[in-house]
């Protein structure tokens, strides 16, 4: 699932090639990735786009009219910039959006349809889609440390929790225990100073680190250069389809920090355990 590094760079993206133009039209492939009937999703068409933005792990595309498109990509959502006259992959689109310059493409991969699609209108409307997570790179640390011990769960699932911290999923929240040193089920309110500390630096260098990998506040050819640097069979790359094609460069394969073998180990622990071959990543 695209967490805050992903979906930053998804927003500036987007801010570069939408903000000012007006949505010509939507062309929903699939039905049912619309989950809302009021409006009526032909109220967007002929509306500019005013802005572009993250509200937790969707984006948010604001029109004219304080009407808001809110795109929740899920597990196997994606975005994709389809240049004019470019046709679309045509088993995993869910829905286009049509501008002059080009359409940006709602993909989804698998068959199980989890992505959605919101329309709204209003800021109250919109509200309703923040579930009060603070961001991290905006706190400082003691309002880190006060949001870590307002309830007292494993570290794993504070970090996760949206209500709590706003971006942060499974991906990240491992790198970030894995750089702090810590168990992911340790209890919040059992950590000491040092340890709460560790987190937050933890989690402001990790994400800063991915969003600035993937391409995060960089002029956008050079961030898509960034992002398409890893090989193909490299795992965010598989994960994340940018909004690109695939820019050739000659940079190395970033890497991941070594928590990853231990997930694997474990996993083949359980694949042993229940009898089930486990499909790894």
């Amino acid at each position: 699932m695209p967490e805050l590094p992903d979906v930053v760079v998804y927003v500036e993206a987007l801010e570069r090639r939408i903000v000012g133009q007006p949505l010509l039209r939507v062309r929903l492939a699939n039905p049912f990735l619309l989950r809302t009937a009021l409006p009526p999703i032909a109220a967007v068409e002929g509306k500019r786009v005013r802005g572009v933005q993250r509200l937790g792990k969707r984006v948010v595309l604001e029109l004219e009219d304080e009407l808001f498109l809110v795109l929740h990509l899920m597990i196997a959502g994606r975005l994709r910039w389809l240049e004019r006259g470019e046709k679309a992959p045509t088993r995993i689109t869910l829905a286009l959006f049509d501008f002059p310059a080009g359409t940006l493409a709602f993909t989804e991969a698998g068959t199980k349809r989890r992505a959605s699609l919101h329309l709204v209108q209003g800021k109250a409307a919109l509200g309703a889609f923040d579930m009060g997570g603070l961001d991290v790179l905006d706190i400082d640390a003691r309002t880190f440390r006060d949001r870590l011990l307002k309830e007292n769960h494993t570290l794993k699932r504070a970090l996760t929790d949206p209500r709590l911290f706003s971006g942060i999923g499974n991906a990240y929240s491992d790198e970030i225990l894995h750089r702090a040193r810590l168990s992911p089920i340790a209890m919040t309110q059992k950590l000491d100073a040092a340890q709460i500390d560790r987190v937050y630096e933890a989690v402001r260098t990790v994400l800063a680190e991915w969003t600035a990998r993937h391409g995060g506040a960089w002029a956008l050819p050079r961030a898509l250069s960034r992002v398409r640097g890893a090989g193909a069979a490299h795992r965010l790359r598989r994960k994340r389809d940018q909004l690109l094609r695939a820019l050739p460069d000659r940079r190395g394969d970033p890497r991941r920090s070594g928590v990853v073998a231990p997930a694997q180990v474990e996993l083949a622990a359980v694949d042993r355990r229940v009898g089930v071959r486990i499909g790894m990543i």
